[in-house]
Formats: structure tokens, C-alpha cells, sequence
């Protein structure tokens, strides 16, 4: 079967020589038993390739089943791959299969398959390895021919490094890796997508489909895309029905476009001409958006500064001012009331008269830009107990880039 008629059947929309790529890969394989593990951002459509493997293979007459493992609790997630005895724990008031022995002659696909916790990692390398496994509460070895298909938009690598997935766990499931290409890496598809989307929509809703001006659909190219074909599909709906005028220009399309919301705690960076920055590196972009947001913060720690220095020095019985100009505070002493000593002033001076021996040092300004980036970056691992992903959403930034940027400033999780 060739690559367009896949995409017919599966709707898979694009050209782009990296989708092109990923699928070719998945035709190949399809045909064999071999582990495969599909790499790529939430919303990219990994859980499509695990469908087309399957159906190209010689089990597609046999069971297929989708398991997030993110959503299922630690607790319960060996009972529900392995199936449990009777009475195995509270609860278990029968027995019951598990996926593994239900999916028997099938295939299995295991997304999100690096919050799977290290015990059920375990289980599943001896099923990989010898097609046993043991039920929950039970001593007795059972066997099952499942075909694992696991996906991640996780670095495993680097989870293997932090103790967080076993090692031999991650090159058994990696025998072919696929790589499915984020939407801002296969621009020239965006339109094509927003096309059938905006078609589909418009044949649901019983309205006339929407169209993009040319600098419109610019915009849209230009946009991150941080949540993908997903978050690419809700644009073109929330288009289809909120909008009246069919006809969409770029400003009616920012209005859509969620690069005002505060939904990964970062600044929304803006350009000279007073409109958010939009541009296709996404890791600069948010980078950027933390060096200003530690500026901003400095620059507030300065003004602190000032006030303790002016209330230090009130105390004391000094009045700092700031001469024009010089954006240091230099202190003036103020005579004593009770004094009796004549002061003489100069109708066209200004005296400022500093106490004996006392010199002025200039403050330096020690917080250095990187020191205070690693600052947030350990305050953000250590708030949520060194998940990366968390962490990641909380200063704003991909974990590409956190993960760099920890083996950068050496941060200790």
C-alpha cells in the first residue's frame, strides 16, 4: 500500500518530507513483530501510527488496544496489564484478566509510557523478553504473544540517566523508533490542515466554511502551534462557530490565537510595534521570555534596594538624593535642629556636605542574569519534586530546553 492511500484511509493531512519519513517507516515495520516506540509532542498524532502498524500487520484480525499508562493509578496499573486473583488486595473481589492475556495474538499500545512506575517497567521487560507474566496475587507463570507498541513525548533517555526508566526496558521497546514531526516542523502543512478542518466543521455545523486571507494564513503559519494538530483542529472550530464574517483577516485571527494567555506563567513577549512577538523558534522565544521576566525582577530588587538605602540613611540622618542624570543616590546630611553652628547658603548653591572620614562606595549590582535564571529554574524542581515536565510548564519553557539548561548552570535534582 502506498504512502497516500494510508493517509486516505487514516485521513492523515500533509507532504512534509518528515511525516512523509515517519510513515514510510511505519509501512516497513508493520509487516514484522518487532517493538516499536513512537516519539513526539502531545498532539501530534502518535496513537494514528500505532492504528496504521496494526492494521498493516498480521495481527489486524486480532485484538488492539490503546492504554494510557499517565491515567492510570500507580496502584492499580499491574492489575489492569496483568489482571489480578481473587482477594490479591482490597477490592478484588474476583478475579480478572489483564490486558496482556485479553490482547492475547494482538497488539498493545502503551502511550505515555514513561509515567509507567519502575515495578510495572519490570513486568513488562519480562513480557517483552519471554512472553510471560504473572497475574496480581498469583505464583502462576502465564504466557501471551502481545506485540507492544509504546509511545513518549518524553526525553527516556534522559529518564534513564535520572533513575526514572530502566535502561533495558527503554533500548527493548526502541528496536524501530519513530519520530512524529511537531506541526511548527512541517510548516507547509499548516494550511492544508486548517483547510479540511474548517471543511469538516463547516459541513457539521450547516454553515459556509471559513477562509483565510493570505496574511492571515501567514499568521497562522508563523504560530508555535505549542499543543499541535489538537490545538490547531480547536482554532478551526472555535473559528467555524464564533465567527460571523467568513472571511478571516490576520486580526481577526490573533483574537483566536492564545498568545495573550497565561496559560504556561510566562510573559507574553512584545515587539516594538506593541503586538506579541510570533516566531517559529519556540526554545528562543521562551528563553527570551524568562531573561525579561528576571530583568523586570531585578529591576524591582533594585528599587528595593533604593528604599532600604533611603530609610538607612533617613535614620542616620541623612537625605539621599538622586542628582538628574546620575541614577545614584548620593547622601546629603542634614544639620541637626538643635544645632547652634550658622549654616551659610549661596542663593545659587546647594551644599552638600558629607560627614568626615566617611567615604561614598558605589553598590554593585552582583545578581548576575544567569544566576538568577538557575534560581528559578531550581526553585521551579524543587516545587514540583523534580518533575521536569512540571517544572518545564512552570517557568514557561520546553523540557528540551530545561534539561539543557540543568546540565548548563550543573543543578543538583
Amino acid at each position: 500500500m502506498d504512502i497516500q492511500s494510508i493517509k486516505n484511509r487514516f485521513g492523515i493531512i500533509g507532504n512534509s518530507p518528515a511525516l512523509n519519513h515517519a510513515l514510510n517507516t511505519a509501512v516497513q515495520v508493520a509487516n514484522t513483530d518487532l517493538s516499536v516506540l513512537i516519539a513526539g509532542e502531545s498532539g501530534v498524532g502518535k496513537e494514528v501510527f500505532s492504528m496504521i502498524i496494526h492494521a498493516l500487520s498480521p495481527r489486524k484480525h486480532n485484538p488492539f488496544i490503546a492504554v494510557n499508562c499517565g491515567a492510570i493509578p500507580e496502584g492499580t496499573i499491574d492489575s489492569e496489564l496483568f489482571g489480578h486473583e481473587k482477594g490479591s488486595f482490597t477490592g478484588a473481589v474476583d478475579s480478572r484478566k489483564g490486558y496482556f492475556e485479553t490482547v492475547n495474538g494482538g497488539t498493545i499500545f502503551l502511550d505515555e509510557i514513561g509515567e509507567m512506575p519502575l515495578g510495572t517497567q519490570a513486568r513488562l521487560l519480562r513480557v517483552l523478553e519471554t512472553g510471560e507474566f504473572i497475574r496480581v496475587g498469583s505464583s502462576k507463570v502465564q504466557k501471551t504473544d502481545v506485540r507492544v507498541i509504546a509511545a513518549t513525548n518524553r526525553d527516556l533517555l534522559d529518564s534513564t540517566s535520572q533513575g526514572r526508566f530502566r535502561e533495558d526496558l527503554y533500548y527493548r521497546l526502541s528496536t524501530v523508533p519513530i519520530r512524529v514531526p511537531a506541526l511548527r516542523d512541517r510548516k507547509e502543512d499548516i494550511p492544508l490542515l486548517f483547510r479540511k478542518f474548517a471543511g469538516d466543521f463547516a459541513e457539521r455545523y450547516k454553515t459556509q466554511s471559513v477562509q483565510l486571507d493570505a496574511i492571515a494564513q501567514q499568521v497562522l503559519v508563523n504560530y508555535p502551534w505549542p499543543g499541535n494538530v489538537r490545538e490547531l483542529k480547536n482554532i478551526a472550530e472555535q473559528i467555524s462557530v464564533l465567527s460571523t464574517d467568513k472571511y478571516i483577516t490576520a486580526d481577526a485571527l490573533q483574537r483566536f490565537l492564545p498568545q495573550h494567555a497565561d496559560r504556561s506563567r510566562s510573559l507574553a513577549v512584545v515587539s516594538a510595534s506593541g503586538t506579541p512577538a510570533m516566531g517559529g523558534n519556540s526554545d528562543f522565544r521562551t528563553e527570551r521570555d524568562i531573561l525579561y521576566k528576571i530583568i523586570f525582577d531585578l529591576k524591582k530588587d533594585m528599587n528595593d534596594l533604593k528604599q532600604m538605602i533611603f530609610d538607612v540613611a533617613q535614620h542616620q540622618g541623612y537625605t539621599p538624593v538622586e542628582p538628574s542624570g546620575t541614577g545614584n543616590l548620593v547622601p546629603v546630611y542634614n544639620e541637626p535642629e538643635h544645632t547652634n553652628a550658622p549654616i551659610n547658603y549661596n542663593a545659587t548653591t546647594t551644599p552638600i556636605l558629607i560627614e568626615p572620614n566617611t567615604r561614598h562606595e558605589e553598590v554593585e549590582e552582583t545578581l548576575l542574569l544567569a544566576d538568577r535564571e538557575k534560581e528559578y529554574i531550581t526553585k521551579a524542581l524543587r516545587k514540583h519534586k523534580s518533575r521536569r515536565r512540571d517544572a518545564a510548564a512552570e517557568l514557561g519553557i520546553s523540557e528540551r530546553t530545561l534539561y539543557r539548561k540543568i546540565k548548563e548552570y550543573n543543578i543538583d535534582e
